[in-house]
């Protein structure tokens, strides 16, 4: 029998008596806190979210699970539940996903915007903040090419001239990007975070391979980081594709 359920049916009965009664009761209390508790307080000023309805999903046994959902009201949202250990997870509307936020003990503060989405107020997420506004950044450089390729057109910049120029900062930018991400997930490898933005940065690829970036971070990779059920799977994955 479910020792939870026969704890529950032995306080039903009647002849249980005071003291067998606060034992148990201790217990059960012992029970329920032992659990974590999370609470995520959010804000928006996007319009289009107004009355929208928002997930919180976690990566289980291959896929991603809802765990809470919100719906947005006056610009004001919040998530709060019990957790047995520190996740990773991804606010959704339908199927989009919004911004990575860490569950872990503690308030977090959650603003989502027009320009920017940040999670603040616990360790993890104070450092998730910070890799998301240094990746933003990059991001806004690399959008900012096709208008200055549309500058340099306007000023009679040679053609060659310019796509030899803009090749050579696509490039940079994107090197700077592959080195933020991989030095990020290195330095994390032993908590939600390395795992969780390795999960984020394959998704992206049509299939599992194992690129020279995704092979320099698994190289030298503890055991926490490679036992992963979505690394550990991955990695499986990928050296079959390359058999």
């Amino acid at each position: 029998m479910n020792y939870y359920v026969y704890l529950c049916r032995a306080l039903s009965t009647k002849v249980v008596n005071n003291k067998l009664y606060y034992l148990l009761s201790a217990v059960l209390l012992t029970f329920v806190s032992c659990q974590s508790q999370y609470m995520v307080r959010g804000s928006s000023n996007v319009d289009e979210l107004e009355g929208k309805m928002l997930t919180l999903k976690v990566y289980v046994d291959g896929e991603m699970q809802s765990i809470d959902s919100t719906r947005v009201v006056h610009g004001r949202f919040s998530f709060g539940g019990g957790m047995d250990s520190t996740m990773l997870a991804n606010v959704f509307l339908g199927n989009l996903s919004i911004m990575p936020i860490v569950l872990e003990e503690g308030e977090v503060k959650l603003q989502i915007n027009e320009s920017q989405q940040t999670a603040s107020g616990t360790p993890l997420n104070d450092t998730l903040s910070g890799f998301i506004q240094r990746k933003t950044q990059l991001d806004a450089r690399m959008a900012e090419l096709p208008h200055l390729e549309s500058q340099m057109i306007m000023d009679g910049t040679d053609y060659d001239d310019i796509m030899f120029e803009l090749g050579k900062q696509s490039k940079q930018i994107a090197a700077e990007n592959d080195k933020l991400i991989t030095r990020f997930i290195r330095a994390n490898y032993n908590n939600v975070l390395g795992p969780g933005i390795f999960m984020i940065l394959t998704s992206s690829l049509p299939y599992p391979v194992l690129t020279p970036q995704i092979e320099e971070i698994i190289l030298n990779a503890p055991p926490y980081f490679l036992g992963h059920p979505y690394v550990k799977k991955y990695i499986e994955e990928a050296k079959k594709n390359g058999d």
